[in-house]
């Protein structure tokens, strides 16, 4: 009867060695193993770059595993964790070498991609570069054509007022006759004359006139400065007063300079009593005298 008491202890006892004997076998080298492999498992490259060796790893990993549970000996397990422990290693290495190689052609591609960017955008600029050079030389062929028509259209209109190509341009003379003798007041025809001009100014609302009086030798040179201001000054006061803008107009008045012809007879002096207006070009230039 005193024997009873320690069936119970017995019997826990062998349920615990029972336990005991279905755990599975390990080692430290299989574990460390195990968390390598884990640790490669969650690597991102790993998934990317390096799936045949993770392939052949696990496949090591298992038959550690597999020798462990077999309850082999302790330098067997260790021999094949070992070698998963490597295959592993090999995975981790092959990730990383792998990802860099793809972050190089990466950059390759990149570099490349760019290059063909920076020559297509040198491409097409050149290609807008000629088409804006053809549009400007269009543009300005066609300004020059305007510009040659315009110029042809003004001499012919100047045509009827007996005007004269010059370097300086169309030059209109208002002679002695266009005026009352030795006065400063346009005569019915010179009115006439001034009227044409001014339509025609109108038209062509770039060009300028200079207006510049002269007179023959006869009289006093202030005299004759004075009418020469005069007479200039009616021209111009006659056109403004049939409508073209005063900052059109630039007066000058020479007296007895500048004549055309000698003034030893009537016929040469009366040449010299005149009134010329200057035409600018289409750009309302007229060179000084």
């Amino acid at each position: 009867m005193t024997s009873l008491p320690y069936k119970p202890v017995l019997l826990t006892l062998a349920i615990l060695l029972g336990a005991c004997s279905s755990m599975p076998k390990t080692t430290p080298l299989l574990d460390q193993t195990r968390n390598d492999y884990r640790t490669a498992e969650d690597n991102p490259k790993v998934s990317s770059y390096a799936q045949p060796e993770m392939k052949q790893a696990r496949e090591a990993l298992e038959l550690a595993s597999a020798a462990a549970k077999r309850n082999d000996s302790d330098e067997s397990i260790d021999k094949l964790a070992y070698l998963a422990k490597q295959k592993i290693a090999v995975t981790q290495e092959a990730a990383t070498q792998k990802s860099a190689e793809a972050a190089i052609a990466d950059a390759g591609r990149i570099r490349d991609q760019m290059r063909l960017d920076q020559r297509t955008n040198e491409a097409d600029q050149a290609k807008r570069n000629a088409d804006q050079a053809r549009l400007d030389t269009r543009i300005a062929q066609n300004e020059t054509r305007q510009a040659q028509e315009r110029t042809s259209q003004l001499e012919a209109q100047l045509a009827d007022l007996s005007a004269k190509h010059t370097e300086r341009g169309m030059v209109i003379t208002l002679g002695d006759v266009l005026f009352g003798s030795d006065l400063s007041r346009l005569s019915a025809d010179g009115a006439r004359t001034l009227q044409k001009l001014a339509e025609v100014l109108r038209q062509n609302p770039t060009r300028n006139v200079l207006i510049e009086g002269f007179t023959d030798s006869t009289g006093s040179a202030a005299h004759n400065q004075e009418l020469s201001e005069k007479r200039s000054n009616v021209v111009r006061n006659t056109l403004a007063d049939m409508g073209v803008a005063n900052d059109r107009m630039v007066v000058r008045a020479y007296g007895e300079a500048y004549p055309v012809a000698v003034n030893d007879n009537k016929e040469s002096r009366q040449l010299n009593r005149r009134v010329e207006i200057v035409v600018s070009n289409d750009s309302g230039v007229i060179p000084p005298r």
